[in-house]
């Protein structure tokens, strides 16, 4: 088949240099590949135990020839299935393998591949090999999140100064790449990204729900919810508004200990706030879940769910907050 022009990496920069501190749009699909790609998607593996153990034998036969360039994998995995997360299998093949090589080759795949799989699969070798000058690499394919974002969180996670490189990324990803990158700094949280979580993380998107509850309690929300800056009271009210509506997904209202104490926080700062849009909004969802299920599925006892709605009543009652909400 032919190739088409343009690499995955290409494709990301060229985006990321037209709006440099926001998301691809469309998490910058269509990809190049698109194309061929969807003309030779493998079969899915069902037995999830057996997922990436194709990709990883093709590589033992690539790393088995000393003299094999990189190259030889770019259309090496059409009839293969790829994962977009950490495996096994390959991180098995990429350690049995000889470690310059392996950085060479997935430098090589990352920066030069058409085709998503074999830049996944260059991908998945550098999250492997903990070297710290690949993180502007491995941060500009990680922009294209959807499809990379998992390996990329995962590769500068393990890096030196990865939480920096995972907090660049970060502010420039959504959908699913922003709940990789964002439960990535949920797993080790310190004073550098832990303001970011607390003001920041969520994005206002339904796929929040994953995350939500990881971010509240890593970056102890708790704690926190007592200082009064607008930035923080919005973002709690967004993370309370998001764990109120997210069952199945995350963490819930009634799985986290601290609820009725961040909730009652959250209404007292909002009392004292300027009437907005969406923080009206915001108090309108929570208060429609406090009304409407049983205390203890919020996290309350009902003396505390009935103190708490009347709280967030009484700001949406009140005549300015109306105003903005009717305009």
């Amino acid at each position: 088949m032919s190739a088409p022009r343009t690499t995955l990496f290409r494709h990301a920069l060229r985006l990321h240099q037209a709006a440099p501190d926001a998301p691809l749009p469309w998490d910058g699909e269509p990809y190049p590949d698109d194309g061929p790609h969807r003309r030779h998607r493998p079969p899915a593996v069902r037995d999830r135990r057996l997922q990436g153990a194709e990709a990883a034998r093709v590589l033992d036969r690539y790393f088995g020839d000393p003299a094999a360039p990189p190259s030889d994998l770019v259309d090496a995995f059409h009839a293969v299935d790829v994962p977009i997360h950490r495996n096994e299998h390959i991180a098995a093949a990429a350690l049995r393998a000889d470690r310059q090589r392996v950085r060479h080759t997935g430098r090589w795949l990352v920066r030069h591949s058409t085709d998503r799989c074999s830049a996944t699969i260059g991908l998945a070798l550098l999250a492997t090999d903990p070297v710290e000058q690949d993180i502007p690499l491995i941060q500009t394919i990680g922009l294209l999140s959807d499809r990379f974002g998992s390996l990329a969180a995962d590769a500068l996670r393990r890096r030196s100064g990865g939480e920096e490189a995972l907090l660049w990324l970060a502010q420039r990803v959504g959908g699913w790449g922003r709940v990789y990158v964002v439960q990535a700094l949920c797993r080790r949280v310190t004073s550098v990204s832990r303001p970011w979580l607390l003001r920041h993380a969520c994005d206002g998107d339904f796929l929040n729900g994953y995350f939500a509850g990881e971010v509240a309690t890593a970056a102890h929300l708790h704690e926190a919810a007592g200082d009064p800056d607008d930035d923080l009271v919005d973002h709690t009210g967004l993370l309370l508004r998001t764990m109120a509506d997210c069952e199945g997904m995350g963490m819930s209202l009634e799985t986290y200990p601290p609820a009725s104490a961040v909730l009652t926080a959250h209404a007292a700062h909002l009392a004292r706030q300027s009437p907005a849009a969406d923080r009206y909004r915001t108090a309108e969802i929570i208060a429609g879940c406090l009304e409407a299920r049983a205390p203890e599925r919020n996290g309350c006892t009902p003396g505390q769910r009935d103190r708490i709605l009347r709280q967030y009543r009484d700001v949406l009652d009140r005549q300015d907050w109306r105003d903005v909400s009717r305009q």
